[in-house]
């Protein structure tokens, strides 16, 4: 009798980058998009500013066994990665105006 034996490990890496962002320059951005602009609509405009910062980060660091959902790295405000279905996540958090989410 045959008996197939199967495994599926999942590992994972985690980056994160500090980039500084000027504030006079988000609320002309908000300003020229009629007050409506969001923090993470103005990260998304400016991705040249950290998208290479990210990937060096990331081409650096080591893989860690598991989802990478409960990171201990990943414990910033309403920042904590959480979509188990995605093959990848972006998030954002600035303390200072107490935002985060996803970009």
């Amino acid at each position: 009798m045959k008996v197939k034996i199967q495994t599926r490990r999942v590992y994972h890496k985690f980056a994160e980058v500090e980039v500084e962002v000027s504030a006079d320059e988000f609320e002309k951005f908000k300003l020229d998009n009629r007050g409506d602009a969001t923090l993470q609509d103005f990260l998304i405009s400016i991705d040249d500013l950290y998208e290479g910062k990210i990937e060096d980060a990331f081409s650096n660091s080591e893989y860690e066994y598991g989802f990478g959902l409960d990171s201990d790295a990943n414990t910033n405000y309403n920042s904590s990665m959480n979509e188990i279905e995605s093959e990848e996540e972006w998030r954002y958090d600035c303390a200072e105006l107490q935002d985060g989410g996803h970009l």
